[in-house]
């Protein structure tokens, strides 16, 4: 009894060590975990949508939707509540984005061109600093037809990892491309599900690197066809209790509750992803030293102003969601800012704040300085387009080639013909009342028109006739004189 109960005694004594040991090995591992956080370079993670308009949040105060895991994002992020597309389609957002240059110096001014293979892009300058680089999703910016491969190479813009396509938005029946394999691929559900899931493997994997990652993970929606959500979010949205804004005409508000109801379908899906991303990031233990960002190539006016899609300068096509949520150890408060943060500025942005030098070649602002105090900029932008065709800019809709120049305040267009718009946002948030010609607002349009002008002689833009610079950039023209041009 005695050897007995002394074995048993020793055999407590070890298992005591042992668990001791263990939490005392747990605890380094974390503070190791954590000290490494402190001293390595972030993680970057770019959450790219299609057609997701700024207003259609919840933490923005939309009454028809639930966005709770963009609300906690928002929360713990740096909102630029005043964020814009700088030229609001597909396609010379995702080219801004990716140059940290405008449209008219990219030169992808429209859809479905191709952007140059020698730019100096995002994907590049993070793989000189030893940074893993991965796109998944929507790409839009090889100009060589739908649903195609965009080829290994040049072509990829100097991202390594690959999962997809040019273009689709047939969201059930998804085509891409993995990797280095040339042959055609269907993502298995609806595709929003699928790409999430390709995302989360590629942060695990991420563990074992010794490199930190950039990584872009480009959705196709809430972008039309706006009723192919999966079934059970759909029948969160009855059309009949949607509440529209106040900009949609009488002729339009039945349509419009019907595809707005698809529209939220769509978003409650991509704000369950999102959930489901953070989730994966905080239980690999990256979420602390993750940059991520959230936003929208463009918005979609659904109705607002008679028009649909996007294109045109009203708030609901050109201003985005534009949130950053920047790792403590960055000591960059949170909350809402007001500064115009544009397509151009997010490289700049993103390559400040991983202490990576910004190539000559950038033109966005840094917004890092105005981040930590140090600066005041943002305070207007511009917004570019060229175009006096396409499906959403037609003169029949009201749309028109323009130039205009957006203050925290007001919105000024001015047409190839002269002044076209001026909305106080502040008091008219709906934009219904033009200002253009009211006498009470005269210096107001002339200190816009001022302030536009300046703009454009600073960025060498002439505003010449769109057709005018798809001759110089040598896009194709259709036998009618006008450029083939798709959504």
């Amino acid at each position: 009894m005695k050897n007995k109960f002394r074995i048993t005694f020793y055999h407590y004594l070890l298992l005591v060590c042992i668990l001791t040991f263990g939490v005392s090995c747990s605890e380094k591992k974390k503070e190791t975990v954590v000290e490494s956080q402190e001293t390595s370079r972030p993680n970057v993670l770019v959450i790219l949508t299609d057609q997701w308009r700024a207003q259609a949040t919840g933490y923005a105060g939309d009454p028809n939707v639930n966005t709770p895991n963009l609300d906690e994002l928002a929360a713990t992020s740096v909102n630029f509540k005043n964020a814009v597309s700088g030229m609001p389609v597909c396609s010379p957002f995702r080219a801004s984005l990716l140059t940290g240059q405008r449209p008219l110096t990219h030169g992808v001014f429209m859809n479905d061109v191709q952007l140059d293979t020698n730019a100096v892009t995002i994907a590049k300058v993070f793989n000189k600093e030893g940074y893993d680089t991965g796109y998944i999703g929507k790409w839009h910016l090889d100009g060589h037809g739908r649903l195609q491969n965009v080829a290994p190479g040049k072509r990829r813009q100097g991202f390594k990892f690959w999962k997809g396509n040019e273009c689709t938005h047939d969201y059930n029946e998804s085509v891409y491309y993995d990797n280095d394999d040339p042959d055609r691929k269907i993502w298995d559900s609806y595709d929003t599900f699928e790409q999430t899931d390709a995302a989360i493997d590629y942060i695990k994997n991420r563990n074992s690197s010794e490199n930190p990652y950039m990584m872009i993970l480009s959705y196709g929606t809430p972008h039309a066809p706006y009723h192919t959500a999966p079934e059970e979010y759909r029948n969160r949205f009855d059309p009949a209790k949607i509440k529209l804004r106040r900009n949609v005409p009488d002729n339009l508000k039945e349509q419009a509750k019907k595809d707005l109801a698809g529209y939220y379908a769509h978003i409650a899906a991509l704000d369950d992803m999102i959930g489901k991303l953070i989730k994966n990031l905080k239980d690999s233990g990256q979420y602390d030293n993750t940059i991520i960002v959230f936003t929208a190539d463009h918005g979609d006016l659904l109705g607002s102003h008679g028009a649909y899609k996007k294109q045109q300068p009203y708030e609901e096509s050109a201003r985005v969601p534009m949130l950053y949520h920047i790792p403590e150890k960055l000591k960059i408060a949170t909350g809402e800012r007001d500064a115009l943060m544009n397509s151009e500025d997010i490289m700049p942005t993103l390559l400040s704040l991983c202490d990576i030098t910004i190539p000559d070649t950038v033109e966005g602002i840094d917004y890092r300085p105005y981040l930590e105090g140090k600066e005041q900029v943002g305070q207007y932008t511009l917004l570019t387009c060229v175009q006096p065709f396409g499906q959403w800019n037609k003169v029949q809709h009201g749309g028109r080639e323009y130039r205009a120049i957006i203050t925290q305040q007001y919105t000024y267009a001015r047409s190839l013909s002269g002044p076209w718009l001026l909305f106080d946002n502040k008091i008219d948030p709906y934009q219904l009342n033009n200002l253009v010609g009211n006498e009470g607002y005269t210096s107001v349009q002339d200190d816009m028109e001022k302030l536009l002008s300046q703009r454009l002689k600073e960025t060498g833009d002439e505003f010449l006739p769109g057709l005018e610079y798809i001759k110089k950039w040598g896009y194709p023209i259709d036998e009618t004189g006008t450029v083939p041009y798709t959504n």
